[in-house]
């Protein structure tokens, strides 16, 4: 019993230690902190090319899968923040908006095998028996060691929607502005009859997510008009408008014995598999071209096992971009779901002065994966580069619409409701 007592003070402790992370750090965004966790993954159960959303009070649950790169397994605990729709800290207790268990181990975990590459596999299912979650908005999924509750090694986010309101969204190319043949805009209008929203046009905001990215979300959005039970937004300013962008890069690294498309050769090097990619070329000056892709996302998959969880090997794979300029001021990634959009030294490419091209070499799990080329400007930021990639109003995007309320009092933004579309056979012209 005094053992039982002694864990519980410090899962409480750690709890109330937690809640005082500074609202500008980085633990409040989809990040990985520790070198040797790859592939982290995090969607709808049984749907890998999902977008982590839940319905308040259903019977959906999220799958969490990450790989620790070791000859052995670590103990890893999570716990949930609840965040307002900027992803700053809610002010919110923990007990507010979760219900059971606010700390628990992750204990399903597994050794690869037959893998050149040691590894054990995590996964994590919830809401479970032990945790649920109360309230709409705004979730980080915190991932930590044992003992060191302040030193995370993965952070995702996800969201809890009421659904209690309808979205028409349309979609259509731009006009009249400088991005009209390589831009998308996106209109739409919440009905919220039933909902009692005091004041909406102060106390209602909307984001609009691309392909379920949050570094390039549209946010904060007010509605222009606001009158019985609608809320309409069709902006013809920038607000609603997208770069489209081109359909991504891809490769199959499924099997380590025959090359797929786009690759060009698969050497085995001891100890690792090396994959080897058809050098790229810019994109911008070519016509648009229709082709069937994840919009960034990537799937973990293997030719020769049984279960790719496990049995899933990790290669080097060797990305090239031909290119005769350097663009001024701005370092070139190679980016995708696979690396959270996120700009780091793994996926940074260095210029070679005698062959003329970017390179940049990666560690990945077996898989089917989509990519492309950004650029990050002087201040940080990481952009779709038009000058490799192109940009058309045709490509094919994925569009989430999600509307926030805070009534006068609240203290924590509800996600009211949430809508998505695709601009494939949606899109006007």
């Amino acid at each position: 019993m005094q053992k039982f007592l002694a864990i519980i003070s410090v899962m409480l402790l750690s709890v109330f230690h937690l809640q005082g992370i500074d609202n500008d750090s980085p633990f409040y965004s989809n990040g990985v902190f520790d070198k040797r966790i790859k592939s982290v993954q995090l969607y709808k159960e049984g749907w890998n090319l999902s977008y982590p959303v839940l319905k308040l009070n259903g019977t959906d649950k999220l799958e969490l899968h990450f790989d620790l790169i070791d000859d052995n397994n670590e103990t890893y605990y999570y716990t949930f923040f609840h965040c307002d729709r900027n992803w700053q800290k809610s002010d919110i207790f923990t007990n507010e908006y979760l219900e059971g268990f606010p700390e628990n181990p992750i204990d399903d975990f597994r050794p690869s095998f037959n893998t050149t590459v040691d590894y054990f596999h995590y996964k994590l299912l919830f809401p479970n028996e032990r945790v649920s979650l109360k309230r709409s908005g705004n979730y980080i999924l915190y991932v930590y060691p044992a003992y060191d509750q302040e030193n995370p090694v993965l952070t995702q986010r996800f969201i809890v929607t009421e659904d209690d309101s309808r979205i028409d969204i349309k979609m259509h190319r731009p006009m009249m502005t400088i991005a009209d043949n390589a831009g998308q805009q996106v209109d739409f209008t919440v009905n919220i009859s039933g909902l009692n929203i005091i004041d909406p046009a102060r106390n209602v905001f909307a984001f609009i997510l691309q392909n379920g990215r949050w570094d390039n979300a549209k946010k904060n959005l007010q509605p222009e008009i606001s009158g019985g039970n609608q809320l309409i937004y069709n902006s013809l300013s920038d607000k609603n408008i997208f770069i489209a962008g081109n359909e991504f890069r891809y490769f199959d690294i499924r099997s380590i014995k025959y090359l797929s498309e786009n690759l060009v050769s698969i050497d085995f090097i001891p100890p690792n598999y090396h994959f080897f990619l058809k050098p790229s070329e810019s994109r911008q000056l070519k016509p648009y071209f229709y082709y069937k892709d994840f919009n960034g996302k990537y799937y973990i998959a293997t030719s020769q096992g049984k279960e790719a969880d496990t049995d899933a090997d990790y290669v080097y794979v060797y990305f090239t971009l031909n290119s005769n300029n350097v663009p001024a001021g701005s370092n070139v990634y190679v980016t995708g779901n696979m690396n959270g959009w996120s700009a780091g030294s793994d996926n940074l490419m260095k210029y070679n002065n005698i062959s003329r091209q970017y390179e940049c070499s990666i560690l990945l799990k077996q898989g089917w994966y989509n990519y492309e080329y950004s650029l990050q400007n002087k201040v940080g930021s990481l952009l779709t580069s038009i000058e490799f990639e192109g940009s058309y109003y045709e490509t094919e995007n994925d569009y989430m619409v999600l509307v926030y309320y805070r009534g006068p009092g609240d203290r924590y933004d509800r996600l009211i409701t949430t809508g998505t579309a695709n601009t494939l056979n949606n899109l006007s012209y």
